[in-house]
């Protein structure tokens, strides 16, 4: 997709957007149940906002996964520009950090375009998942840890840090919200929670930028009580 059909899009239809970065752990330890759930509720969270009419012309959703390395998935696009059929295979190691500031580069060039094309844009989700320990470049998670924080500091944006697992870093993905605790996945109810966050974003899309409703993260389904 091309920086003119993107900016298309948005001069198109102007309504104030809802970006949803989900940065997924794709390592070789979330390879079975795992991934084909995950996959499974990135689908559902689609078909979600599909058939929602106000969170149909506002969410707007990128996927970076990342293993030994990151790599971009999905760009950020309306419902229309999704890819649907996704093909992930685990492997490797978990280089969360590199996976964090990829999908922190890929909203910045979003929220240009924004700019650009005069679109206005609610407060961004970064939605983190890992099934790990990072095991990555530490400079890269010290730098990915810094700008979320400042981030969420600046009210510039929201983070879902979400453990997978009894072998999740609950430590580290702690530092990306030292104001609450990270969230823990039951089992691997994907399900659920992306049911959760499909209404959260209807919710959020009916408002307007800046006087967005506040998130009751007491309210997120799928996750368990720590």
């Amino acid at each position: 997709m091309t920086f003119d059909i993107r900016a298309a899009d948005l001069v198109e239809n102007p309504t104030p957007r809802v970006p949803v970065s989900l940065c997924i752990d794709t390592s070789g330890s979330m390879a079975g149940d795992k991934i084909r759930e995950l996959v499974e509720g990135i689908g559902l969270f689609y078909d979600a906002i599909d058939e929602d009419d106000d969170a149909h012309d506002s969410a707007e959703v990128s996927v970076v996964a990342f293993n030994t390395g990151a790599n971009l998935v999905q760009d950020f696009a309306s419902v229309e520009g999704l890819q649907r059929d996704i093909t992930i295979a685990p492997s490797g190691l978990t280089h969360l950090g590199e996976g964090v500031n990829l999908a922190l580069d890929t909203l910045e060039k979003r929220k240009s375009l924004y700019s650009d094309t005069g679109v206005l844009y609610f407060q961004p989700w970064l939605v983190l998942m890992t099934d790990g320990q990072p095991n990555g470049d530490k400079s890269e998670l010290e730098r990915a840890i810094q700008r979320v924080t400042r981030m969420v500091a600046s009210k510039k944006l929201t983070v879902f840090p979400i453990g997978i697992g009894s072998d999740a870093d609950l430590d580290v993905l702690g530092r990306f919200t030292p104001e609450k605790p990270p969230l823990r996945l039951k089992g691997i109810d994907f399900k659920e929670f992306f049911e959760w966050l499909s209404k959260s974003v209807s919710k959020v899309s009916q408002s307007m930028p800046g006087g967005e409703p506040p998130i009751d993260f007491g309210s997120i389904r799928g996750i368990e009580d720590l």
